[in-house]
């Protein structure tokens, strides 16, 4: 019993973060301002990170894990570059 109830969390989190992806592929290509459109790219982060864990919760294999860890990783530098770049104009000084 307890196994279905945590097998039907795990696929509605998953169909939830795919719809939350789709959403934010649309601020991230229809965006106003270039801010606008980095904060699509960190929420895109963050739900490919969550929906990498839910696989690797889902399936018990933890190179889901570390794949997340990656995205992690590689997203905040890339907020912390665009960020820079929008504040001056150039990423390396």
């Amino acid at each position: 019993m307890s196994a279905i109830i945590i097998f039907t969390a795990i696929g509605l989190a998953q169909l939830m973060l795919t719809i939350a992806m789709g959403i934010t592929c649309v601020r991230m290509l229809y965006g106003p301002r270039a801010q606008d459109r980095i904060l699509g790219l960190d929420t895109l982060y963050v739900n490919a990170m969550l929906l990498l864990m839910t696989f690797g919760i889902g399936t018990g294999k933890t190179v889901y894990f570390e794949a997340s860890l990656v995205i992690g990783l590689l997203s905040f530098v890339a907020s912390t570059a665009l960020a820079k770049f929008l504040m001056r104009g150039e990423v390396i000084e």
